[in-house]
Order: structure tokens, then sequence, then C-alpha cells
């Protein structure tokens, strides 16, 4: 047993766990704990942002992309700036209208209840399901550090996240994300210059190997009317449109990234923290990219067989071969990640839940009993994700591609049915119900019958449920407006 690892992680945990729980101080109300009272400045909700993007999966599952391919899913994130510009100028001004907690408070002022609690339903199932596989990657570092797959320690993780997030709600939220994204990226750099001090030659041989094997080649411009061209997930027609559509539905719609966007003081912080995140996701990406390359190399040098589950390198080499502490910082900070992210998760899902359905019910609720359901909300989700996770131990495809396809299913219909809100003034309730089920019909046939890839998934959701939602408008009685 490495002690001082060991002993370095549960310093990370507890600390992290403590330091969370203390926010639960000045809580009155629903605002305090799912908003954090709107007084988080745009840095920090920036950073929260991105570590709401970042999660074990892309930690575990970024550098085994660049190991078996190259750099092209950087494809994707040039479609995230695109993305940013969208939401910042289309759907930022409507959720700044009055106050709101949730994404579908946007849909029931403009369609009416049934068509908020469709969304709001969407967003519970499809995020509950990709969180799960997201929580499932936990175990895939577990393992190497205790050497057991025993979900006892995935169960640890969930409940010392589950505890600080049920205290300390929203401000808890945005404020461990500030900590542990800065964990994850600086144990990210350490591992680059290690790795790289263990290739005889440096970065003169990594480019001279890795360049020879394509391994930085980012884009792929090849276009042509086939199923080939639908078929390949990264290239530059995928990267832009697929990240685009993808990026607009999950932080334009998606409860987890609006409620952030909420928790600022302003529309003018929400969106500059909004473009300011797209630089950090960039430099991020780009960097555990290449740690995947350095790894190529470093394992083709050493003549080393790679773990059959690619996902397992990089917490694999982490653990096997840094110095002790180093090694021990670094696996802290990628369940730095998986924490944040999950916190991230309940804490949405709650609000959601008690938002969206409980109070919408009409029941009277002061702001006390409010906040007891809304902790109450959070455990349960939390032992629903927990339930999902231990499932998804039967993924044997990359856990960032099976976490990105699970999220891309839904979104097609959700950003088409928001589009369908913002943009006409005819369509009806019954006419987004329409298109809602069609986008996500039709999404889950190319899911389960086609090779089509998920990058396409929301662009393809989206036009279908906006142009069906548009011509069932045609046979309404009737219309709504924002």
């Amino acid at each position: 047993m490495r002690y001082l690892d060991l002993a370095v992680i549960a310093l990370y945990l507890a600390g992290i766990t403590l330091f969370g729980a203390h926010f639960r101080r000045g809580q009155k109300n629903l605002r305090d704990y799912f908003l954090g009272g709107r007084t988080a400045p745009w840095w920090a909700i920036s950073l929260s942002i991105v570590s709401a993007e970042t999660s074990t999966l892309t930690i575990v599952g970024t550098p085994a992309l660049a190991f078996s391919g190259n750099m092209g899913f950087l494809q994707i994130v040039f479609g995230y700036l695109l993305a940013r510009l969208v939401i910042s100028f289309l759907f930022l001004p409507h959720y700044f209208r009055g106050e709101m907690y949730t994404a579908y408070e946007l849909m029931r002022r403009r369609f009416g209840e049934r068509i908020r609690k469709l969304t709001a339903s969407i967003f519970l199932v499809t995020r509950a399901l990709a969180e799960g596989v997201r929580v499932f990657a936990i175990s895939l570092v577990i393992s190497i550090v205790l050497g057991t797959g025993e979900t006892a320690s995935i169960v640890l993780i969930v409940l010392l996240t589950l505890f600080y997030t049920f205290e300390g709600g929203m401000t808890a939220v945005i404020w461990t994300d500030v900590v542990q994204m800065t964990l994850y990226v600086v144990g990210a750099i350490v591992s680059f210059i290690v790795i790289l001090g263990k290739i005889p030659g440096g970065w003169d041989h990594v480019v001279q190997v890795a360049g020879a094997a394509h391994k930085f080649e980012i884009f792929d411009f090849r276009f042509a009317w086939n199923m080939d061209f639908f078929s390949r997930t990264y290239s530059f027609w995928a990267g832009i449109a697929g990240g685009c559509f993808l990026t607009t539905a999950s932080h334009g719609t998606d409860q987890l990234m609006v409620q952030r966007l909420l928790s600022a003081r302003t529309e003018a912080q929400s969106r500059t923290a909004l473009m300011a995140s797209w630089a950090v996701i960039f430099v991020q990406f780009t960097l555990f990219l290449l740690i995947g390359i350095l790894l190529y190399v470093y394992y083709g040098d050493q003549h080393l067989a790679p773990p059959a589950q690619r996902d397992r390198i990089y917490p694999a080499f982490v653990w096997n071969q840094l110095p002790p502490g180093v090694a021990g910082m670094i696996i802290a900070a990628i369940l730095a990640a998986a924490m944040a992210n999950l916190s991230a998760a309940l804490n949405s899902l709650a609000s959601t839940t008690v938002v969206d359905f409980l109070r919408a019910r009409g029941k009277a609720m002061d702001e006390k009993q409010a906040i007891v359901i809304a902790r109450f909300a959070t455990v349960g989700w939390g032992a629903i994700l927990l339930a999902i996770a231990i499932a998804a131990a039967q993924v044997s495809k990359s856990v960032l591609d099976t976490g990105l396809k699970i999220a891309s299913v839904p979104f097609g219909a959700l950003l088409g049915v928001f589009l369908l809100g913002i943009l006409t003034k005819r369509p009806g309730q019954n006419a987004a119900i329409a298109g809602t089920v069609a986008g996500l019909g039709t999404v889950l046939y190319l899911n389960f019958y086609t090779p089509v890839a998920w990058s396409w998934y929301v662009l393809i959701g989206t036009c279908v449920t906006f142009s069906v939602g548009l011509a069932a408008s045609l046979f309404e009685h009737g219309n709504n407006s924002i």
C-alpha cells in the first residue's frame, strides 16, 4: 500500500467535504440554496462552468482518445465557442427577465405547464443516466488505487459529495468547483512534466515519434453525402455542427449549466463567465490530449502493452509510475473532478424536482420547508445515481463516448423546443409537445438502428423538433408568446 499517497487522498477528501459543508450558514430560502443568493463573482462561476463540463470521464477518457487516435477531439471544442455566442445573445436575455430558478420555467412562461414538466422530465431522466456513467468512471480510478473493483469505494465518494452538497447547496457547489478545478489542472500539468521527463530525448523525440504517427492531427475536412461521413464522430463538420448544437443545448437548456448562469449577479456577468470558460476549456482539453500523446510515445519506447481498457491508461500510469505523494495528489485531482461534477448534478436534479414539480403543484410551503424538501430531494437523487453507477459497470466502450452519447440523445429535442419558444410566436403547447416527442423519437431511432455518430444527434434532433413543432402549429387554435 502507498501510505503517503493514500494519506494525501484521504486529506483531500476530508478537507473538501468540510470546506463545502461550512457554506450551510446564511441559507434562508431557495434562492440561497439553488442560486447561491446570486453573490458569486463571474470568474468563480466561469471556473464552475468548466468544472461542470469536466468529469472523471474527461480526465481518464481524453488522454485515451489521443493515445488511440489523435487530437481530433478539439474539433468539437471549436464548436463550443460558437455555442457560447448563441447562448449569450439568444438565451440569456430571456433567462434574466424576472427571477428564474430553472431553465424549464421559461417553457412554462412560453407554452404552459405540460411542456414545462415534459422538458423537466427529459432532463431528470437523461441527466441521471449520463451522471450515473460518470460516477461509474470513479471505479476505474479507485480499482487501480486499491486494487479492487468493489462498489464500497464509489459509495464513499458519493456519500462525501452528497454531504457537502446537502449542507451547502449551490454556494458550496460553485466554490468547491473552483478548488477542485484548480487541483486537477495543476495535477495534469505535473503529470505532463513528469511523463515528459521519463521520455529520453524530451519534446523533440515526442514530436518526431508522434508526428510520424499523425498524433498531432486535429482537422478532418473530408466531406461526402454518405453514411461514412455521418458515422465519423470526430471530423471538422461533425465537430463544428455537433459541438455547437451539443453545447447550445447543454449550456442553454440543461439545468446543470443554466443553474450556474442564473447564479450570476447580472446578465452581463453571466455572459462574461460563459465566454471566459471557453478559453479554459480549450487549454484544458489540449493539455489532456497531449498527455495521451506523451503516454503513446512512452509506451512505445518502453515496449509496454497498454491496458485492454484504454480509459485506464492515464490513472494506471499515474499510480504506478509517479513518485509517492505526487501520485496521490493527481489521483486526488481526478477524484476532485468526479466530486465537482457529481455535486453539480445533485443540486440541479434537486432544483428541478422541487421547483418544476413539487412547488409547481401550487401547494403552499414556506422557505424553511422548501429548503428541507430540497435537501431530501438531493439525498434521493444521490441514491438513484449510485444505483445507476453500479448498473453502468457493464459498460465496455469508452466511458467518455458513452457519457457524451447518452447526454446527446435528449439535447436535440430540448434545444429544438427552446428555439421554437424563443424564435417563434405561433406554436402553442400541443405543437411544442408534438415536436419534442418527434425529435426525441428520431434520435432514439438513430442511436439504436443506425451507425450515425452521436456528434450529429443534437443537430438532427433540433431540426426535427423545430420543424415538426412549426408544422403542427398550423393545426392549432390560438398561440402563446413570450
